[in-house]
């Protein structure tokens, strides 16, 4: 690789991370700020309270809590492990697991920042609709498997305390621009780097050239989702770089939906904790259900016509707001993940 292609990559890489970042800032701070409230607002107690009890009601609660709650800095593993331990049943427990992880008020603010309206409206709704058929399938299938009694790690943040040391609005401040940029922080800046680099590497069809589409090439992202972490504020820059190069609407929701809502981890932990024919059926669901919305978000672009999505950021001119908003968003990571490495290197 001679000079000058290296430098022209690098000149491209600075252009696409700068307008992604730019493009999503605004409406990622803003999404901290209504998770901060929320976090104040909805207490994780409510949560266990409605949980609990067993049929459908539960489960539809579930994930209709999953899909917009803020989570503390815990991952969403053993916060629902502990609304299970709290009195929430088997089937809301993992219809809480399957909709929390795919979405939030902040991933849905970025979602419209990238993705536009459709996927901002899109996206949430079928991660409600995947925790209600998760839920269902282990309230017919798995609620009679013996699940192991294990120690679950409880959430220890502030607002999960009852003891509060501030008041509500520096708790939410707090939350918001604290607690949870230290938990997508790095993954975060990870993902614009992804997406970037994507940009400024990849010819513009390169997907539609060497991924046949349909069906295959969903296949081809979920099995890239599945086995990996990736949060689902993170996961949307990479989704918006790869249908610019080509890739179906319905495959990047494959990821949208696979990369947040598993991984090693927490089929793991399912496993181990609720037992296998439940940890089975989490996983069947999400790739069903991945699947599923994949297809009919492909027949709903075919229908109605291309809709707006990261293609039109990069000819846009950068207003002030925007600029502004984007160097506060960059401190704002960086501070959270700074300060995260060093309350671990305090706590070794």
């Amino acid at each position: 690789m001679s000079i000058d292609s290296i430098l022209k990559f690098a000149a491209q890489f600075a252009i696409a991370f700068w307008a992604t970042l730019t493009e999503m800032s605004p409406y990622l701070l803003f999404g901290f700020l209504v998770a901060g409230f929320l976090s104040v607002l909805i207490p994780q107690t409510a949560v266990e309270r409605h949980l609990s009890g067993s049929g459908l009601w539960p489960v539809v609660k579930a994930s209709l809590f999953g899909v917009p709650l803020p989570l503390c800095s815990c991952s969403v593993i053993p916060v629902a492990m502990s609304l299970h331990k709290h009195g929430a049943s088997k089937a809301s427990t993992i219809s809480f697991l399957l909709s929390t992880p795919q979405t939030g008020v902040d991933s849905i603010f970025v979602t419209y920042s990238l993705l536009g309206l459709f996927f901002a409206i899109f996206r949430p709704v079928a991660a409600f609709i995947t925790g209600i058929v998760g839920g269902t399938m282990v309230n017919l299938f798995g609620n009679k498997e013996n699940e192991v009694k294990a120690e679950k790690e409880k959430c220890k943040d502030e607002c999960c305390s009852g003891h509060k040391k501030s008041n509500w609005l520096s708790r939410a401040l707090n939350h918001g621009f604290i607690t949870l940029p230290r938990d997508i922080g790095k993954p975060m800046l990870i993902g614009i780097i992804i997406a970037a680099a994507i940009t400024a590497s990849l010819p513009k069809d390169f997907f539609a050239a060497y991924l046949p589409g349909g069906i295959i090439s969903m296949l081809v992202m979920m099995l890239i989702g599945i086995p990996v972490y990736v949060c689902a504020t993170a996961s949307v820059p990479i989704a918006a770089a790869l249908i610019a190069k080509g890739l179906s609407p319905g495959a990047a929701l494959v990821f949208l939906m696979t990369g947040p809502a598993t991984n090693a981890a927490s089929f793991i932990t399912i496993w181990q904790t609720l037992g296998r024919r439940t940890a089975i059926i989490y996983l069947a669901t999400v790739a069903g259900c991945a699947i599923a919305f994949g297809l009919t978000i492909d027949y709903l672009f075919k229908i109605t016509g291309p809709q707006d999505t990261i293609q039109h950021i990069h000819s846009a001119p950068t207003n002030l707001l925007k600029t502004a908003s984007a160097i506060i968003l960059l401190a704002v990571l960086i501070y959270a993940i700074i300060s995260k490495n060093k309350h671990r290197s305090e706590t070794k």
